[in-house]
């Protein structure tokens, strides 16, 4: 079965404010089974537009990618980042 990956990216304007977001993100991403791969570190944009902050987090299944993205956990940590930036987030079945 593929793996199922949730991938973020995002330009923070508050980090303390998101700091608090994820580390109530990363109790519901170790709930749901999940695995970071990428999150944060040093990037170079190669084409298009660019953000500051990106994250690629590995689940079994695209069903636990998209249990996570959609569970109360995350809802609950998710409220926690409002003011602090811009995210777009997909859920996506591997290869």
């Amino acid at each position: 079965m593929p793996k199922g990956y949730v991938i973020a990216r995002a330009v923070v304007t508050n980090a303390s404010q998101w700091a608090v977001y994820a580390a109530e993100a990363t109790k519901a991403i170790q709930q749901y089974g999940g695995k970071p791969l990428v999150r944060g570190g040093q990037m170079s944009v190669a084409e298009g537009e660019g953000r500051a902050r990106n994250v690629v987090i590995e689940f079994e299944s695209l069903d636990a990618a998209k249990a996570y993205a959609y569970s109360p956990e995350y809802a609950a940590a998710r409220k926690l980042r409002e003011g602090a930036g811009h995210i777009d987030i997909v859920c996506v079945e591997g290869a």
